[in-house]
């Protein structure tokens, strides 16, 4: 079972990346963009994820992944249950996310540096 501080250190140590605190709510930017952020109650972790990729990871593990609501479907946007992930995994899914808004250099010098990745 993840929890917020299984990835809080993560998202602060990536190249580019700040948390910041919306209306009581975590969230990891690059620049202005925000790449993964959870809810209020920390029980649910949002994160960049390609749309033409997230109907079938939801589908495939529905009890694990949501769908983003209404208004958020026209973002690179999926959630999922922080319960049902391990640490490992959603630290993965922090990295990934945050790969989506960093240049490919910046990326690549990450996987040299974390040839593991971010276990």
């Amino acid at each position: 079972m993840a929890v917020v501080e299984d990835v809080r250190a993560l998202g602060s140590e990536l190249e580019r990346s700040y948390p910041v605190y919306v209306r009581g709510r975590l969230k990891f930017r690059v620049k202005q963009i925000v790449y993964v952020a959870f809810s209020l109650d920390e029980t649910v972790m949002e994160f960049a994820f390609p749309k033409e990729e997230r109907a079938a990871l939801v589908a495939g593990e529905p009890a694990k992944f949501l769908m983003p609501s209404a208004s958020d479907m026209r973002f690179n946007w999926v959630h999922a249950e922080l319960a049902a992930l391990d640490p490992t995994e959603a630290r993965e899914l922090v990295v990934d996310a945050w790969r989506m808004v960093v240049p490919q250099k910046v990326s690549r010098a990450y996987d040299l540096a974390h040839p593991d990745g971010p276990g």
